[in-house]
């Protein structure tokens, strides 16, 4: 253990405050105070001024701080998943048959792009609609539609 930890450790109100200034949620909060006193333990050996460990370690604890919440903004916060409210049946539907199933399942497989063109159709819309919604041209989205009508086939044939 570096000679300087038990003073880093009394530091622990000042570094949990800096944290509490870039994360909201409480479990996110510890997890990146985690990451902050892994940092601080790797970066002790580089301190060259023992003076100077508060302004240190809250250097270290700010820039982590500040490079998590750059990352947050990048991706986007994740929806809870409920069951009842995404997987619902249509109401005014009828018991889905097998063949319905089956498809569904299979769009399940198809990377987002080709979903994304064949789901489309399947709700009506022209290649120009659906070149429009996407911000694609209209020719990739008859490229798109082609290689998703070929992974259904040869799904099919796989099945059959």
């Amino acid at each position: 253990m570096h000679a300087l930890w038990p003073q880093v450790q009394a530091f622990h109100p000042q570094l949990w405050r800096a944290v509490c200034g870039y994360e909201l949620n409480p479990a996110v909060r510890e997890e990146l105070l985690q990451e902050v006193l892994l940092a601080i333990w790797e970066s002790l050996p580089r301190l060259r001024d023992p003076a100077m460990l508060l302004p240190f370690v809250l250097r270290i604890a700010h820039n982590l701080g500040a490079s998590h919440v750059r990352s947050e903004t990048r991706t986007p916060n994740p929806v809870p998943f409920d069951e009842a409210l995404h997987d619902a049946p249509d109401p005014g539907a009828r018991d889905m048959g097998s063949r319905t199933q089956w498809l569904f399942d299979a769009l399940a497989t198809l990377p987002l792009k080709l979903r994304q063109v064949l789901m489309l159709q399947l709700e009506g819309f022209d290649y120009q609609e659906t070149a429009d919604m996407l911000g694609i041209s209209v020719e990739n989205v008859g490229v798109r539609l082609h290689r998703a009508r070929e992974r259904l086939k040869a799904l099919s044939r796989e099945e059959a």
